[in-house]
């Protein structure tokens, strides 16, 4: 994309600042996860963060799963409800409907991905023990959390808005995100 795509602005506000004010009407803490190198960030440091951990990122390389196995790391016992910041579809009513129909007792409550049918991990709540599996999985192999969700005892749900999991990853995805959001003008 070439930009921080958690800065991009949508009707005004930057997409971190959406995404984590709609996940903290759902959850009782809300983290945005980080980089070393985003620590001095601003947008970043308005909020509280967890650092990713460097022994999780030298095994897994890098992605988001470092962030999440991170947080599981600084607080094992707890359930992650996980939204990537590149999301800018993502509505209040798609987040209400996996909080609500949360199964604790699987591996995690997932939305079905709308393109390929395999469950979103950046769209889901994570149990602690899925976590702790996923963590000791590091240690020893590169772990994939698509497949790991596609064949674990998953809660799986259909999305009822169509494209709210569509991230966005280039210009012209951006493009139509912001006609689809109604945005006026073309932001920076």
């Amino acid at each position: 994309m070439g930009q921080d795509k958690a800065a991009l602005s949508y009707n005004g506000r930057p997409q971190l600042a959406r995404a984590v004010d709609l996940v903290a009407r759902h959850a009782e803490r809300c983290f945005v996860s980080i980089r070393p190198d985003q620590q001095p960030d601003p947008l970043r440091a308005s909020y509280p963060c967890i650092m990713d951990r460097r022994e999780i990122k030298d095994r897994l390389g890098g992605g988001p799963m470092v962030g999440v196995l991170s947080a599981h790391v600084a607080y094992p016992g707890v359930a992650w409800l996980v939204v990537a910041c590149d999301l800018p579809m993502l509505d209040d009513t798609t987040i209400a409907a996996l909080v609500h129909e949360r199964n604790a007792d699987l591996a995690a409550t997932a939305y079905v991905g709308e393109s390929d049918g395999l469950p979103e991990p950046l769209c889901t709540i994570w149990e602690p023990a899925t976590l702790a599996a996923l963590h000791n999985q590091a240690r020893n192999q590169k772990i994939r959390p698509r497949q790991m969700l596609g064949g674990s005892a998953v809660r799986r749900l259909e999305v009822k808005k169509t494209g709210a999991l569509e991230n966005v990853n280039a210009p012209d995805e951006r493009d139509r995100a912001l006609k689809r959001l109604g945005c006026c003008e073309q932001e920076v």
